[in-house]
């Protein structure tokens, strides 16, 4: 290891070249990376891909050490929401599980899928360049242990270093560039077929080289069953699977959460229009009521996906702000406060200041609704879930909800034709912007693949379920409220799931 030369001043930037030319896929860098960190069996920190061209006899096999990419704007400490995830000063970006509250967001943001959640501790890690170790002067453990010296780490501020030469001098490539994380681990005579994820296909049974993985439930493995992106004939042989990081729970909170923000905003709007009276047991009671409960829910599901569910209260009192989960937990908290004071003055019999208060509380109801939204784009690994529309839609499924369980509430006195007005049209325009999402070109492979696993995969029959369960709703809307509403739900939900699980289920290493 080449360190900071005496008359540099300069702080040390760490980065990693990775020589493939060298490499033998002997796998010593795993399991010295193991031993060193403590790291338990079914989780790896860094692990040796492998990836078999062409057709026998005219064969070769490529290697890549899959890792950490300590990147310069790291995706995953962006969106941490108590900076357990955090970047040093010379450029390594590591992790404090003191603080971690598992909600696995840095997973999701991870375009190189090298973040865990470790089994024995429920908290999040991944490749930090055995920190700990370059703090003494030593070297990483991988670097130590490799036969071959296919693992390099060095100052990228040193002229001097090994690293620095390499990547000045030689021809070097990154992971995935076009998500412009500027990573700081450099691939020397890396091959395009382990480099892309989705180049090569998977083994036909699921039968790789010492295991077996065939289809396990929110797992995702590299390759493709399918089409892929590789014009040579190539076949994954080695890989290990990742955990998918959000399950049904955050399916199933961005549906309470729509209700939630949608049975206040309904007949908030409808009154503000003169369509719905501010006086009376909808607006003063039951739809505060329910969107507290729809609250309480969402807030319920968030904590129950933790991983430590006991630190959910460094969201509010720990915060790191550039995190959309930070943002979103103060907006759900001043929501309701709103929802809370709203009911507080309908008991106190004040019922006539509460649309007032609807000033305060349509904006933290609509931030509500769509603060998810921005939180994906923060999940720059998901490429499905990138849309510059999804706020939008968001929104219209808010409303959808909220007029689907106003119809609900005032069934038996009967609905307000302005709430089944507003139920079809918000039906209608969700409708549109989930088949357009569906059938639309995607910028990008994972995008399509994503879509695709949406479509015409795994969650297919949820969403080929949805479409028309929305369209019975919008049929019987005038004639049957309580089968639309129910079905317009149904539809809300399946698509939810559908859409969540799909933007994780194409491969990133």
């Amino acid at each position: 290891m080449t360190t900071t030369t005496a008359e540099s001043t300069t702080a040390p930037l760490w980065a990693k070249v990775i020589d493939h030319t060298r490499c033998i896929g002997c796998h010593a860098c795993t399991t010295a990376c193991k031993s060193e960190n403590e790291v338990p069996l079914s989780v790896t920190r860094t692990y040796v891909k492998y990836v078999d061209t062409g057709y026998f006899p005219n064969t070769r096999r490529s290697f890549q050490v899959t890792r950490c990419n300590q990147c310069e704007d790291p995706p995953c400490v962006a969106v941490c929401p108590t900076a357990s995830m955090h970047r040093r000063p010379d450029g390594i970006v590591d992790f404090d599980k003191s603080i971690c509250i598992g909600c696995k967001a840095c997973i999701a943001a991870c375009p190189y899928d090298a973040i865990f959640i470790n089994p024995e501790d429920n908290s999040a890690e991944k490749c930090n360049f055995c920190a700990h170790r370059l703090d003494v002067g030593l070297e990483p453990a991988c670097v130590v242990v490799c036969p071959t010296e296919a693992l390099l780490v060095g100052d990228m501020n040193d002229p001097l270093s090994k690293v620095s030469q390499i990547v000045h001098r030689d021809a070097v490539t990154v992971r995935r560039p076009e998500k412009e994380t500027r990573p700081k681990v450099f691939y020397k005579g890396a091959d395009q077929v382990t480099l892309d994820p989705l180049a090569a296909r998977r083994p036909d049974g699921g039968l790789f080289m010492w295991s077996e993985q065939g289809d396990v439930s929110h797992q995702v493995h590299s390759g493709h069953p399918g089409p892929h992106n590789s014009s040579a004939a190539a076949v994954l042989s080695y890989d290990v699977i990742h955990r998918a990081p959000w399950d049904w729970r955050v399916s199933a909170y961005t549906f309470t959460k729509s209700i939630a923000a949608g049975a206040y905003l309904v007949p908030l709007v409808l009154g503000w229009l003169g369509l719905l009276p501010f006086t009376g047991e909808l607006w003063g009671l039951q739809a505060p009521l329910v969107a507290m409960v729809g609250l309480m829910l969402t807030g319920g599901l968030l904590v129950w996906d933790l991983d430590h569910p006991e630190r959910f209260w460094m969201v509010l009192f720990k915060p790191q702000w550039r995190s959309w989960l930070v943002r979103g937990g103060f907006v759900i908290t001043g929501y309701g406060g709103v929802l809370a004071l709203h009911l507080g003055l309908t008991f106190m019999g004040r019922g006539d200041v509460t649309p007032v208060l609807g000033w305060v509380g349509a904006p933290l109801a609509i931030m509500t609704a769509i603060y998810t939204a921005y939180l994906f784009a923060q999940a720059r690994a998901r490429d499905l879930w990138q849309s510059p529309l999804l706020p939008a839609h968001l929104f219209v499924q808010a409303l959808l909800a909220g007029a689907a369980i106003i119809t609900l509430i005032t069934v038996s006195a009967g609905t307000p034709s302005s709430v089944t007005a507003l139920f079809r049209l918000s039906l209608a325009a969700h409708l549109v912007m989930a088949l357009g999402e569906a059938s639309m070109g995607h910028p990008t492979a994972h995008a399509k693949l994503a879509a695709r696993a949406m479509t015409h995969g795994s969650y297919a029959h949820l969403f080929w379920v949805a479409m028309p369960l929305g369209v019975i709703a919008l049929v019987f809307a005038a004639s049957t409220p309580v089968i639309a509403a129910g079905a317009a739900l149904a539809s809300l939900l399946m698509y939810e799931h559908a859409f969540v699980q799909a933007g994780q289920s194409v491969p990133l290493a």
